[in-house]
């Protein structure tokens, strides 16, 4: 087990991760030397490779960022909505972010294809959660009890990979309408 990190360790990480992120968003990751990202997020080469001695550790530590954001933001809406609402509202987000930080999700993809262990890891914590939000919802009546993570999952999958569609944002919000009124108990 790893010691924690400083105070000041940890906001030079931080604001490693930070950069990294918004830079991924912007699509400029493989525009820049590594060595940019220290200058760029204000701390030294040093402290760069400290953290992370390489573009995919890097990548790493954004894309288990992503996924544990997104975790909590469905515990969150689990504990403060109704179950179908907070699955809804949930899958509506993904759509959103999905949307929104399309540059960060191109580049987590090309940067994480050999990752297979850390991109496993967070397909469980994702699956974990939605299974969660699921439960919930069967345990209300308000949702089927016979479709699984892993089939809402797929469609989420799916909708991210058609995101170069013309209307792909109608299109996906009419998809996640689709998953929800499927799931939704007879």
């Amino acid at each position: 087990m790893s010691k924690p990190l400083r105070a000041d360790a940890r906001r030079n990480r931080d604001a490693l991760v930070a950069k990294a992120r918004e830079i991924f968003d912007a699509g400029e990751f493989f525009t820049l030397r590594f060595d940019d990202f220290a200058r760029l997020a204000g701390v030294g080469t040093g402290t760069l490779y400290r953290h992370f001695p390489t573009r995919e550790a890097l990548a790493e530590a954004v894309y288990h960022g992503e996924v544990a954001a997104l975790c909590d933001r469905a515990r969150h809406l689990q504990a403060t909505l109704p179950a179908d609402e907070a699955l809804a509202t949930f899958l509506r987000g993904m759509v959103d972010h999905m949307d929104t930080h399309r540059g960060l999700a191109r580049t987590l993809a090309t940067l994480m294809a050999g990752q297979t262990g850390a991109l496993a890891e967070g397909s469980r914590a994702l699956e974990q959660a939605v299974t969660e939000l699921l439960a919930a919802g069967v345990r209300t009546g308000a949702l089927r009890d016979d479709v699984g993570a892993g089939a809402v999952l797929m469609a989420l999958h799916g909708i991210g990979a058609a995101h170069e569609r013309p209307d792909w944002r109608a299109e996906a919000d009419g998809v996640i309408t689709l998953v929800l009124d499927g799931l939704r108990s007879r």
